[in-house]
């Protein structure tokens, strides 16, 4: 049986919580930046726009024809399901 003694230090809330940050750090892929995008074909991409949505009034599209979610090349009056509209 191991008692402990007044001697023996015990590790602080604050130790145990960056431990775990550290940990966590060292365990995640550090691939969270350069996220990878995804094939047309998957998001349903057209070339035309879906009413008023289009490409160029989205979030995601990066002038003057490229996508963060999406690979290859984007038509600025394009649509896919990820459309968001951009915040105004």
């Amino acid at each position: 049986m191991s008692t402990r003694t007044e001697t023996e230090a015990k590790p602080s809330r604050r130790a145990l919580l960056l431990g775990c940050v550290g940990l966590a750090l060292a365990v995640v892929p550090h691939r969270a930046a350069a996220q990878q995008k995804v094939a047309p074909k998957l998001v349903q991409y057209q070339e035309k726009p879906k009413g008023t949505q289009e490409c160029d009034g989205c979030l995601h599209f990066v002038a003057p024809n490229s996508c963060k979610m999406v690979e290859g090349k984007i038509n600025p009056k394009g649509w896919c399901a990820l459309f968001a509209p951009k915040p105004k």
